[in-house]
């Protein structure tokens, strides 16, 4: 007895496990046989008319075309919006992202608008995409404590994402995802003018910062954020709470990085 329970809560466990790590959505109308071994061929079956390949046709320009398309529409969307409530509403109406297809709820955006810190994530993940807001599952609890710290919560900062719609499975958003999303994350800088700007993760530093260096060697340094209107914002790439969550030995660094913008909070006069 005690066996098959202890069996029971495995089996829970590891079904927990693959869910947290994004495997919660079939791929499939029906479950495959993939430890079956394939069929052999029918020695019976007539040979094919010929041994030689057939050419597969040359792929066309199609897919770069609508990416630049959609970027174009995404920034003129943007672009002509003059509220984060228009930013909003024109995000929800914009069908050129593919991910708005699969995903359950735009993620916009949470907290206070008119906060002067503004953090950046990357993209929605399950928790995300069912509550359409940035950083509610186990990542976003410790990024709660993570601004608790330092005497931060959700009615004192503004939180938005690189990428706006979930990524199906989790999986790492594609450079035309960005590409189309970061038209309205831009605009959605602009309009909040933060005094502070925290990139969470690599995706939103290298989107918004345009480097290819990865998070462990920009992490900790303030760079400068231009916007269109001439405006220039300090920002400060951190770790992802959900790569802390796997790399606890990293949180002496996270702590670091909380205390640089407590720091950065004081030089500004940003704390009363």
């Amino acid at each position: 007895m005690s066996s098959e329970i202890t069996d029971r809560a495995d089996l829970i466990a590891a079904l927990r496990w693959q869910v947290e790590a994004g495997a919660d959505e079939a791929i499939a109308d029906v479950p495959g046989q993939w430890l079956k071994e394939p069929a052999s061929a029918d020695a019976t079956s007539p040979a094919p008319a010929s041994s030689k390949a057939a050419p597969s046709a040359a792929p066309g320009p199609a897919a770069p075309a609508a990416s630049s398309d959609g970027v174009r529409s995404a920034s003129a969307l943007a672009t002509a919006a003059d509220s984060l409530e228009a930013l909003q509403a024109a995000m929800a109406g914009f069908e050129a992202c593919p991910l708005q297809k699969t995903a359950k709820n735009l993620v916009f955006a949470d907290g206070n608008p008119a906060a002067r810190i503004m953090l950046v994530g990357e993209a929605p993940g399950r928790d995300e995409d069912l509550q359409g807001k940035p950083f509610v599952g186990r990542s976003g609890q410790l990024l709660d404590r993570m601004l608790g710290s330092i005497g931060l919560d959700r009615d004192t900062v503004f939180i938005g994402n690189c990428v706006h719609w979930r990524p199906p499975g989790n999986r790492k958003p594609t450079d035309a995802e960005k590409a189309m999303c970061l038209p309205f994350l831009k605009r959605q800088i602009e309009l909040v003018e933060p005094a502070i700007l925290v990139c969470v993760g690599a995706t939103a530093a290298q989107s918004l910062l345009e480097t290819t260096d990865g998070i462990t060697r920009i992490r900790g340094k303030w760079r400068p954020y231009s916007t269109q209107k001439g405006l220039i914002i300090p920002t400060l790439p951190i770790f992802h709470p959900a790569f802390l969550l796997r790399s606890a030995a990293k949180k002496r660094e996270a702590w670091s990085d909380m205390l640089a913008i407590q720091a950065k909070m004081t030089e500004l006069g940003l704390l009363g």
